[in-house]
């Protein structure tokens, strides 16, 4: 438990040391934001910066920081190491940054700042790129949260047959996202997200609290980071794709520019988008804590047969449904899953509603009416069933698609951080703070291809 304590001190330490210096390195001012010069009603529109921040929270959160540290907690205390380094150096600093570049950009999207900074062929690349991974996303967040609504169904409410079907709430989620991607921000988005933000922290604080609790015994970081490893995977490059929301996420860049377009003053950057970051590094934290505390204590009958063999993703919403069962009773599991459940939600819709607005800019279509915001839409839902009837027909498909989320996600973060560097390179800045995790995560990107079977 020492080393969850120092990692969690380091993170609040990392936001309010670290990321004051990346915030003077950039140099926010007094210039008119996109919510301010380009208002819409729909998209660009001025929202207050505890609301903005909670919405930022729940886009990027998504699963990743819970079933991604889940997994990542397989690899022994190496995972505290990543979550605490990546999320303070490279995705807090990723995340901040890709936001700020896209107010001073009149609210561009990823591909526009990609383009702007690496090259038009580069832009049309990534375009296709992030609409592919945000379907992805789409699909991957209907499917998790299903899951998990299933079994509490299972568990809290047995005998309505209806509630215990993973398809119906497959229906119920989608349509949701159907109504949140073409619905103004501040309609749906700005006015329910508070809510789930209040079960994704009250699950964090609540399982942070009983770890406290039971401080159990968990290998720390100087007993050997290698040694205390669970899985046949190599740390190199394993661990830094498999821990992504909680350390670095390129999925991230895509949805800064959605909150880029509602913040009234620059100077509110650092707590929307390093922030929010830090706080999902919190919460990866907290889940690969608990996690290490099951794979290493068995303390609940059937975990060790749930969480065997390297491939758990999609034994993940079942994991978290027992650990909320086991540590915090009924009530309290129902507001943990609910949170759980929350994240992914949140995050699918903004990355639905982010390839609609990336489409859109690009084919130069107005989103001011519903009429055209369907021209984009009816495509991409079309696509996004499709993933999901395949994901559902074969066994193994979550676990294909979660893979290759996983490692088109690290490469997306890869083109930002080069579009980053050489904004700070144009603009005479300290481009060594992007320069170092743009090289690093090139390197893991391109050595899991090489090794990893993952198409």
């Amino acid at each position: 438990m020492i080393t969850f304590v120092l990692s969690l001190a380091a993170l609040v330490l990392g936001y309010f040391l670290y990321g004051r210096f990346v915030e003077r390195v950039f140099g926010p001012d007094d210039r008119p934001t996109p919510a301010i010069a380009k208002a819409d009603g729909v998209d660009f529109m001025v929202l207050p910066s505890w609301k903005i921040f909670m919405i930022q929270f729940l886009n990027i959160a998504g699963t990743g920081p819970i079933f991604g540290a889940i997994m990542g907690a397989k690899f022994g205390p190496a995972a505290y190491l990543w979550i605490v380094f990546g999320c303070i150096f490279a995705g807090a600093t990723h995340d901040y940054l890709s936001g700020m570049l896209s107010i001073r950009n009149g609210g561009a999207n990823l591909p526009e700042i990609i383009g702007k900074y690496l090259g038009n062929a580069t832009k049309q690349i990534m375009l296709i790129f992030s609409v592919f991974l945000l379907m992805m996303v789409g699909a991957v967040f209907v499917y998790s949260p299903a899951l998990l609504l299933q079994k509490l169904c299972l568990s809290s409410v047995p005998g309505i047959e209806i509630l215990s079907n993973s398809t119906f709430w497959i229906i119920v989620i989608f349509v949701y996202y159907v109504i949140a991607t073409m619905m103004p921000i501040d309609k749906i988005i700005g006015k329910i997200y508070p809510l789930f933000a209040f079960s994704l922290l009250f699950m964090a604080v609540a399982l942070m609290a009983m770890l406290f609790v039971k401080m159990p015994d968990i290998p720390e970081v100087w007993e050997g980071v290698g040694e205390a490893s669970l899985t046949t995977k190599s740390i190199f490059p394993c661990l830094f794709i498999t821990i992504a929301c909680g350390a670095i996420s390129g999925f991230h860049a895509t949805q800064s520019p959605l909150m880029a377009r509602c913040v009234k003053s620059e100077k509110m950057g650092r707590p929307i988008f390093y922030g929010a970051m830090i706080t999902e590094g919190l919460v990866a934290l907290i889940w690969a804590t608990v996690a290490m505390y099951f794979f290493y204590n068995e303390p609940t009958p059937g975990y060790q047969e749930m969480a065997g063999g390297e491939e758990i993703i999609s034994k993940a919403p079942a994991i978290v449904s027992m650990v909320c069962d086991n540590w915090l009773g009924l009530f309290g599991s129902i507001l943990a899953i609910l949170g759980v459940v929350a994240a992914p939600i949140t995050s699918g819709d903004t990355a639905l509603r982010s390839a609609r607005l990336i489409i859109a800019d690009f084919i130069h279509l107005e989103q001011k009416t519903v009429r055209k915001r369907l021209y984009v839409c009816i495509p991409m839902f079309a696509t996004v069933i499709a993933l999901l009837i395949w994901q559902m027909a074969n066994p193994e498909g979550f676990d294909v698609i979660w893979s290759w989320f996983g490692w088109s996600n690290q490469t997306l973060s890869v083109f930002t951080l080069w579009a980053i560097t050489v904004y700070l390179y144009q603009q005479k800045k300290n481009y060594w703070i992007s320069l170092v995790p743009a090289v690093f995560m090139t390197v893991v990107s391109v050595v899991y291809l090489l090794t990893e079977q993952i198409f």
